[in-house]
């Protein structure tokens, strides 16, 4: 078997690939286990790495706001975790940090995850590789999950292959793609990345429980979400955006503005500033979601049944997701704190109005008790304390 990948790869000119510093000793502490050592020799020599144009490589490094290789570990691992629950749970795989876990070292821009399957060995430099294809393999059911008596490095060198090797591994490997070995393009200048230090609970057992279970309104939402000390809605008045608009809003919506502002809560769901006066103002917003679902509704009728405001009982947006799903209220009758609330959807069929008021479905999506379409859920091992949270805006935010 190859030992060493630079006996079958060449460096990029244009994107020669250069090292970053690791300090193995503490990644492998936080981690708590040891790395491959052909692992460990490819990410001294090259940093994070394009191989074969295809593949990339990560190591332990960081670049401010492209890439943290915790966080990536993090995210890689949940949104494995969650795709392996279509599969008979026989036959789920775990994931780090659960003993004996799928860790990821690479993906590709097909979309596949490679790991290591530590299980098979506590000696991290017989770890095989297992993928997470994209596509699913001829009799492999749903997932292809598919593991290959490779090193890490071996399966590089059969991805490189001008013919095929005997006894040839079993499964779709990738390839034959050219041998080279590149600086990751979005990755260009990546920096030595430090394990975070552990952090304590950000609530007590009681704030949990009264955050999570027992508490209700604004008193659950702020432990979840604490407010900003200052709140940023822009330079207008709320009699000022009324006027503009020809209706007041609901008061229950102005009482969250005026104490958390403009932002975004748990990393998705972004809170348009309300009072900010010239370009980018809330009827901005509203005008050009508005015209948006016209076009839709123009030519997709049954996927666009709402009406639109300013139109009598008209969807009025307030925020929106990173993902494009739109949150706002059905504009029916004079008082607008009867209006209800409703999601537009990007990526699922229109649903009926929300039960509940503006604090309360903040509160239960963000326990992760409201399923909606349109509305990121959690996963049932996630953590609500840990992905709930509200990050404030200034005067440069877009939105």
């Amino acid at each position: 078997m190859t030992s060493d990948a630079s006996t079958f790869t060449t460096p990029s000119a244009e994107r020669p690939p250069r090292p970053v510093p690791v300090d193995w000793a503490a990644v492998e502490d936080w981690l708590g286990v040891g790395l491959p050592a052909d692992y460990k020799r490819l990410a001294g020599r090259h940093g994070p790495l394009d191989f074969g144009e295809y593949v990339w490589i990560h190591v332990p490094c960081a670049q401010q706001d492209r890439f943290d290789y915790g966080e990536w570990l993090r995210e890689t691992h949940r949104r494995a975790r969650i795709e392996a629950r279509a599969l008979p749970e026989t036959e789920r795989p775990v994931f780090h940090p659960e003993p004996g876990g799928l860790l990821a070292w690479g993906c590709t821009r097909g979309g596949d995850v490679l790991f290591w399957e530590t299980s098979t060995s506590s000696d991290p430099d017989k770890w095989t590789v297992v993928v997470r294809h994209s596509g699913a393999i001829p009799g492999s059911g749903l997932l292809a999950w598919h593991p290959y008596e490779l090193t890490l490095t071996d399966y590089l060198r059969h991805t490189v292959r001008d013919t095929w090797e005997l006894p040839s591994p079993p499964g779709p490997l990738m390839g034959p793609l050219p041998g080279t070995v590149a600086r990751t393009a979005f990755l260009p200048d990546a920096e030595a990345w430090s394990p975070p230090a552990p952090v304590p609970p950000r609530l007590t057992d009681a704030e949990r429980r009264t955050a999570l279970h027992t508490g209700a309104g604004s008193d659950a939402l702020r432990l979840l979400s604490p407010p900003p000390e200052r709140p940023y809605l822009g330079d207008g008045s709320w009699e000022q955006l009324f006027t503009e608009l020809g209706t007041r809003l609901p008061e229950e919506y102005v009482r969250l503005m005026d104490e958390y502002g403009a932002g975004i809560w748990s990393g998705w769901l972004r809170f348009h500033t309300p009072l900010r006066t010239g370009g980018r103002r809330f009827l901005t917003h509203a005008e050009d979601t508005a015209d948006a679902y016209r076009d839709l509704k123009d030519g997709y009728p049954e996927r666009c049944p709402l009406a639109v405001w300013p139109d009598p009982g008209g969807f009025l947006p307030f925020a929106n997701s990173i993902d494009g799903d739109y949150l706002g209220w059905l504009t029916e009758g004079a008082d607008p704190d009867a209006w209800p609330l409703i999601v537009w959807p990007r990526h699922a069929d229109q649903g009926p109005p929300l039960d509940g008021g503006l604090t309360d479905t903040l509160l239960a999506w963000q326990r992760g008790t409201l399923a909606t379409p349109g509305l990121a859920a959690l996963d049932e091992d996630d953590d609500p304390v840990e992905f709930a949270g509200f990050r404030p805006w200034d005067d440069s935010a877009y939105w």
